[in-house]
């Protein structure tokens, strides 16, 4: 399957679990909010410029809001993550281009330490900014403090247990077109 149908499905696979599974499954408690969309993002290829990563989480982000009813919401925090998410790969890529040779993300590229740093920190920074936006309108700072640390802990366990059950066939990138 190439890389463009396997990511349109992923696409569609994320957008359905958030919108009819997470959002609809009744919370635990009320600060504890669980994000697994922006996965999306965190699996695209490696290769991907940066203009079409941003275009990518601008649409992702925008299709999640369609669904949910919210202005623009997701598609500012899915941008946030799209524009970070080179830099945050740089800090953890192994600086040894020859053991560095996989397509996309994931603890057999990275290592587990360095694709959960590099996972913490995305999905901190997507629950923040999201949470964020929503803690203008109302709320105190504490309450907002402990959802972003609660929902950032709920997305990364949801994270782990998709990588765990969903591991993904990595293929080497390749000099060869």
């Amino acid at each position: 399957m190439s890389d463009l149908v396997k990511n349109i499905l992923r696409f569609f696979i994320f957008v359905f679990i958030q919108v009819y599974i997470l959002d609809v499954m009744p919370h635990l408690h009320e600060l504890i909010t669980p994000y697994l969309y922006f996965l999306f993002i965190l699996w695209l290829p490696f290769y991907i410029k940066r203009g079409w990563l941003l275009v990518l989480g601008f649409v992702l982000g925008l299709t999640i809001d369609y669904f949910l009813m919210t202005p623009g919401l997701h598609a500012a925090a899915c941008v946030l993550v799209a524009y970070l998410r080179p830099f945050v790969i740089n800090l953890f890529a192994p600086k040894d281009a020859s053991g560095f040779n996989y397509k996309e993300p994931s603890p057999k590229a990275m290592g587990w330490s360095a694709y959960s740093l590099y996972a913490i920190i995305l999905s901190f920074l997507h629950n923040g900014y999201l949470l964020f936006l929503e803690w203008l309108s109302f709320g105190s700072f504490i309450v907002f403090l402990m959802k972003v640390i609660s929902s950032t802990a709920i997305s990364m366990f949801m994270i782990y247990i998709a990588e765990l059950l969903f591991p993904r066939k990595l293929r080497y990138k390749t000099n060869v077109a």
